[in-house]
């Protein structure tokens, strides 16, 4: 997928997330987020792609930044102008954020509709602090959506949009193990069939206690939440003891007999 047509995937993302369906899913993924977020701390994290989600709304961090690519969802970005967020259009391959920089990265729904996933997840890895966090939101291709999406591209009628590529989760988490992203948890949902109007979506509201009790693998999205791993770094707590610290920090630096 070159990159015009990631940019046409992604238009028809836009337009697909206006249905009852895309509604649904917009739904879900909102207090999911809200639910994720709300106890990540830090200064600075970044919302990459679809910006019909405030992805950040419940974090409490001082910089947040909403990104999208630079023709794509440009009046949903100045709509927003007023809000705590700061708009910004960039290429999801290369981040403008120096290295070791962000607290916490969300993409939702951008490496499925990415020309590049990998590169997009190598410029993540890369500007993440140690311990900065990741989530991603994804299409669950081992679903019933899934399922009729395979048979949609077969008949020429595909239930999302057709050109996303979706990774499932055990791929998706071997992504992040080879970037030293490691998976902290993991979260399903919208377990209703794939229907199109909001009338049959509502009918089958009661799967959604039922899917997470007993098919929870197999919801149309999942959520992966990881955390960025250093290899060799150990993170140690505040220095409760002030004055302790202050008089080791007193003694010289001289060779004790």
């Amino acid at each position: 997928m070159d990159s015009a047509a990631s940019e046409k995937s992604i238009i028809a993302l836009d337009d697909w997330l206006q249905t009852p369906a895309g509604v649904y899913v917009r739904a879900w993924e909102q207090a999911c987020l809200d639910e994720l977020t709300a106890d990540i701390f830090g200064f600075n994290a970044i919302q990459i792609g679809l910006p019909q989600l405030d992805a950040l709304a419940a974090n409490r961090m001082p910089n947040k930044w909403q990104a999208a690519t630079r023709t794509s969802s440009a009046q949903l970005l100045l709509s927003r102008a007023g809000s705590s967020q700061i708009a910004v259009a960039l290429d999801f391959e290369e981040l403008p954020f120096a290295s070791q920089s962000l607290d916490l990265v969300v993409l939702p729904h951008v490496l499925e509709f990415a020309a590049e996933p990998h590169q997009v997840l190598r410029e993540v890895e890369r500007v993440l602090i140690p311990e900065g966090q990741v989530i991603i939101c994804g299409f669950n291709p081992a679903s019933l959506w899934g399922a009729r999406q395979g048979l949609g591209r077969l008949v020429r009628s595909p239930y999302l949009p057709s050109a996303g590529e979706f990774i499932s989760m055990p791929r998706m988490k071997d992504w992040l193990k080879l970037l030293n992203l490691r998976v902290g948890g993991s979260h399903f949902g919208c377990y209703a069939p794939p229907c199109r109007s909001e009338r049959w979506i509502n009918r089958f509201a009661f799967m959604e206690q039922a899917g997470q009790r007993w098919w929870p693998y197999l919801g149309a999205v999942y959520m992966v939440h990881a955390v960025k791993r250093v290899k060799g770094m150990t993170m140690i707590g505040p220095a409760w003891n002030k004055k302790a610290g202050a008089a080791r920090q007193a003694v010289p630096a001289t060779n004790r007999k």
